[in-house]
């Protein structure tokens, strides 16, 4: 018995290093892309168009991951994409995780009027359609970074309030709650200091999970034209330039793919793995 545990808590070990791993090796890509990238990824040279990767006959020194119809240089293009990504993720996940955490903390812990509220404004708004809700805010806000911020803020905070309320409620009901009210201390002192810290493992999980989701937002919204104004490089707009060739260049369609969906399974992993070493009740 004690044998099968210590092979889950390696499992989960491994699984939030690799996680952690490949997102901080994102992050130092993202961070260093202008020295790292081989190529300017903007660089066009139709002599150059859809150049295989190294390993395959007739691909040119240099150009590692190949190049794509315009003659651009694959690897940097991925490389300058991942600080998209990783700026949409990053403000648009910790914004929607303060908005919703908050709400629904309040919601399920000071019950009454201020649930009845919260509650139906998350019916309400749960009520439109989560795509094409997104997809009208963007065509009324314009193509942009800030405005794909928005959207994900706008629609998935539900996401947030709808858990956290009902892991609120639960934690409202347990006897150390009753215990700290019994000593004098009040409803806002209690839920700050005694039903936080028991939810939070549940909100660090939502949030990389949310993380994982602006990434896949970004992406499809790229896919459809509707990210960023620029010629800069995206993960979606890549994979719908690639779609358009994968017969005849199929590394321009195949890498940006690998890389969202890598991108995206670590985001999920990390807060598995991180909710398995932190959370207080499992421990």
């Amino acid at each position: 018995m004690l044998d099968g545990r210590g092979q889950v808590k390696r499992r989960a070990g491994l699984r939030l290093w690799l996680s952690a791993g490949w997102l901080g090796l994102l992050v130092i890509v993202a961070v260093f892309a202008p020295w790292i990238a081989p190529k300017d990824p903007l660089a066009q040279d139709l002599f150059l168009g859809r150049l295989p990767p190294f390993w395959v006959n007739g691909a040119e020194p240099g150009y590692l991951l190949g190049t794509d119809s315009l003659g651009r240089d694959v690897l940097s293009r991925i490389i300058f994409g991942a600080r998209i990504a990783l700026a949409v993720a990053l403000v648009a996940g910790t914004v929607t995780c303060v908005i919703g955490a908050m709400l629904g903390l309040m919601a399920g812990f000071l019950r009454g009027w201020v649930d009845l509220v919260i509650s139906r404004l998350i019916d309400i708004w749960m009520a439109f359609p989560p795509v094409l809700f997104s997809i009208l805010l963007i065509a009324v806000l314009g193509p942009g970074l800030m405005s794909i911020i928005i959207a994900i803020v706008v629609i998935d905070w539900t996401r947030f309030a709808r858990v956290v309320r009902a892991e609120a409620m639960a934690q409202g009901a347990m006897d150390y709650v009753a215990s700290a009210r019994v000593v004098g201390r009040g409803r806002v002192g209690t839920m700050w200091r005694e039903i936080l810290p028991n939810v939070l493992p549940t909100i660090v999980v939502l949030l990389t999970l949310e993380m994982g989701i602006a990434v896949i937002v970004e992406a499809i919204l790229s896919f459809v034209n509707l990210s960023i104004a620029t010629d800069d490089p995206t993960w979606g707009g890549m994979i719908a330039e690639g779609r358009t060739s994968v017969y005849q260049a199929w590394w321009v369609l195949v890498f940006p793919l690998v890389t969202l969906f890598l991108t995206v399974l670590a985001f999920s992993q990390l807060g598995e793995g991180l909710k398995d070493r932190f959370d207080p009740v499992l421990r």
